[in-house]
């Protein structure tokens, strides 16, 4: 009997450690607004805006708006399982909270996400994201404009500390992302209340 109880124990143990160390599906946190952003947002010069359809670039796989990896694991949207819906969201939160969103304004901000990228190995730790903007007011074209932003970063050797951090990383992009197209001066002239074509 104590023969088999090791056996028994020792494979328990090994499926344990699978289970901690293997594959898991993590989500991002759904998007905030941020002081920094919103306080971009607040000028009186603004029009109301609406934020309309976000999508991944027609030439790239469709996996690059579900899932990235980290290491041995997958990182994905709470939005819809998408990046693209993802980004939308955090543009739309920010808009809200400076008093700017009205989903019937004339003024619309479209988007599409034509990167998005993680490398968390030992070594490289570093992460991209890009997108192109589309501002169109009553059908016009005001704005139309790609926009990039990088990260990189030290981080611990062990996944178990490794992997959200690295998540993190990744997650913070879409906030900078949105500051970026913010500090657009051709942006902030589109979105004027008195912006020219």
């Amino acid at each position: 009997m104590k023969r088999l109880i090791r056996p028994v124990m020792m494979i328990v143990a090994c499926a344990l450690s699978l289970q901690l160390t293997g594959c898991a599906q993590i989500s991002m946190t759904p998007p905030q607004a941020t002081i920094e952003n919103a306080a971009k947002l607040r000028d009186n010069r603004f029009a109301p805006a609406a934020v309309g359809s976000f999508k991944l670039d027609a030439g790239k796989a469709a996996g690059l708006d579900k899932s990235i990896s980290i290491r041995s694991n997958g990182l994905s949207s709470p939005i819809e399982n998408s990046f693209a819906q993802y980004l939308r969201e955090t543009l739309k939160v920010e808009i809200q909270s400076a008093g700017l969103f009205d989903a019937n304004a004339s003024t619309v901000i479209s988007g599409t996400l034509t990167e998005s990228t993680l490398d968390s190995s030992i070594g490289a730790r570093k992460a991209s994201l890009a997108a192109r903007f589309v501002v169109t007011r009553a059908g016009d074209v005001r704005y139309d404009s790609e926009q990039r932003v990088s990260a990189a970063w030290d981080s611990p050797f062990i996944g178990v500390a490794a992997v959200p951090f690295a998540a993190g990383q990744y997650e913070a992009l879409y906030r900078k992302l949105v500051g970026v197209l913010l500090d657009d001066a051709s942006f902030r002239r589109a979105i004027a209340k008195t912006s020219e074509p």
